[in-house]
């Protein structure tokens, strides 16, 4: 049972707050040294996290002189310096530049393989990188919980097509099960149905019949910025 008096959980737990509180003129081992002898954590665990977050080449350095990036890895170190089960990380991409985002992303998901982490972010793109469950929450109520693969596809079928020639709208709504239509530019149309059946074989067989070539189709999911809107407006 956990209370208010019982801190032994947190041994479990590493946090990242989303603004990294770290000390500016204190050298990245000095820190993380400092850090370990608060959880009386061996020395040797400090060269451990070092090494795991690929902070060798910078340790002798200032974090003040550090990067966003890389100071978001000393952080990440000292989350990590207690070998925690589980992971905290709030908004650890925000500020950071395209190779710094890339490299945070590896790293996070490197760890995922051997501990739980929870990411708290605004940012979708991020979660469809890096996370396989997703948790959407509004106004503090969970609205969605699910793997994040299944909430996608568990959506309307979206399918984009692109025909030989130009037809009117009004010619797609004749196929089975439509729920819009959306042209995206000549000849190519997004299409959505509302049913797990792969409809890609119905608009093969239709355009066939009408004397239309398929150029191209696909089938594609919903990104998760556009679920997010659909599950928080209902």
């Amino acid at each position: 049972t956990i209370t208010p008096n019982n801190i032994s959980y947190k041994k479990h737990i590493g946090y990242l707050p989303e603004h990294n509180p770290l000390y500016l003129d204190m050298f990245v081992r000095e820190y993380l040294s400092f850090v370990a002898n608060i959880f009386k954590i061996p020395a040797s665990r400090v060269e451990e996290v070092i090494h795991l977050t690929g902070l060798t080449k910078e340790a002798h350095k200032k974090i003040g002189q550090l990067s966003k990036g890389y100071r978001q890895r000393v952080g990440l170190s000292a989350a990590l310096i207690h070998d925690p089960d589980i992971l905290i990380l709030d908004e650890p991409t925000t500020g950071l530049d395209p190779n710094q985002l890339v490299e945070i992303r590896q790293l996070i998901k490197d760890l995922g393989q051997h501990k739980t982490i929870i990411l708290s972010t605004h940012i979708m793109q991020e979660v469809e990188q890096m996370a396989d469950r997703v948790l959407i929450i509004n106004n503090g109520k969970i609205l969605a919980d699910e793997n994040l693969k299944k909430l996608q596809s568990g959506q309307q079928q979206i399918i984009e097509v692109e025909f030989d020639m130009r037809i009117e709208r009004e010619f797609l709504d004749d196929l089975t099960g439509i729920t819009a239509v959306e042209n995206l530019m000549d000849h190519i149309w997004c299409l959505a149905f509302d049913t797990e059946e792969d409809m890609r074989p119905a608009i093969f067989d239709f355009a066939n019949a009408q004397g239309l070539k398929i150029l191209q189709m696909h089938r594609k999911n919903k990104n998760l910025e556009q679920l997010f809107k659909e599950i928080t407006k209902q």
